[in-house]
């Protein structure tokens, strides 16, 4: 076993630690140190199934990738007949078994279209009816946590398992991983929506890029908080760009707990009035940051 030097970026680092995946972390320091995926197993005395996990989880976070996982474009997407999809139902007990599976999980019957893109999962993506079932559960969740009362189409599901693809998940075990890393990213995304005070509604796209931007500067949810006070105390309610200006200038000072921003204050020796009031520094900024939208 090679043990090259490791240096890990912070941004590696918290993609690592967002996971919250030993095995995956594990791996990575292992690829890292110049060994191969191919002798993993031996040398960090993993069970197939935990290196399957560890090694699902690091592609799904964009810290592995090799030429097993294909780049899949919409233009090579196979086109298939009534015939084709006849032809399956006839001589293909497994796509029959599968057919119906996926009736009862979306509780509708399936018609020509829908049979042609469930033909798409078996035959060009490779995907076993295990792992379709998975899939669609997911995106059955993904639709119910957002407020939808109605299952997704089969339409939904195809971007979704392409998606996938492009991600190297082709097993339950990749599925497992990568489900488990966005549940615990949906886990943190919740808890900095009750600190904002946001309730009874979802994120917009916007307000969840800048949500997911905070999570990933590895910052504690009192930093956040304290932030969010400033916020509201110095232009009404929350700006979500004022917001992130702040966090981005308190990640850049080295700032990661509520005492840093504390401690800072007291050095700078500007002084302060009300817990939460900003310096006068800091109202300077806020007139540039006004001024710029």
């Amino acid at each position: 076993m090679m043990t090259e030097e490791v240096k890990i970026t912070q941004k590696d680092l918290r993609l690592l630690l967002s996971a919250a995946s030993p095995d995956a972390a594990l791996l990575y320091l292992y690829l890292k140190g110049g060994n191969e995926l191919s002798t993993a197993a031996g040398d960090l005395h993993m069970n197939e199934s935990r290196l399957d996990c560890g090694e699902a989880t690091l592609r799904q976070l964009g810290l592995l990738m090799d030429d097993r996982v294909s780049r899949i474009a919409p233009g090579e997407r196979p086109g298939y007949s009534e015939k084709d999809v006849l032809e399956a139902m006839d001589g293909d007990p497994g796509f029959r078994g599968l057919y119906g599976e996926v009736q009862r999980l979306l509780g509708r019957s399936l018609n020509t279209e829908e049979l042609k893109i469930l033909l798409g999962f078996v035959r060009y993506l490779g995907m076993t009816p295990e792992l379709i079932s998975v899939l669609i559960c997911y995106c059955k969740e993904r639709a119910r946590r957002k407020g939808s009362l109605r299952n997704p189409s089969l339409r939904t599901i195809e971007k979704e398992a392409y998606a996938w693809a492009e991600k190297g998940i082709d097993s339950v075990e990749d599925a497992a991983a990568f489900i488990q890393a966005q549940n615990v990213r949906n886990s943190r995304l919740s808890r900095l929506m009750n600190l904002l005070q946001i309730r009874g509604r979802n994120l917009t796209a916007a307000e969840e890029k800048y949500a997911q931007s905070w999570l990933d500067m590895d910052l504690s949810e009192e930093l956040i908080s304290m932030a969010y006070e400033r916020t509201c105390l110095n232009t009404g309610g929350l700006n979500w760009a004022y917001m992130n200006k702040i966090l981005q200038r308190w990640r850049t000072q080295g700032f990661r707990t509520a005492e840093d921003v504390r401690t800072g204050d007291r050095k700078s020796a500007v002084p302060k009035g009300a817990s939460g009031e900003l310096g006068e520094a800091d109202l300077q900024i806020i007139q540039r940051i006004l001024q710029e939208e």
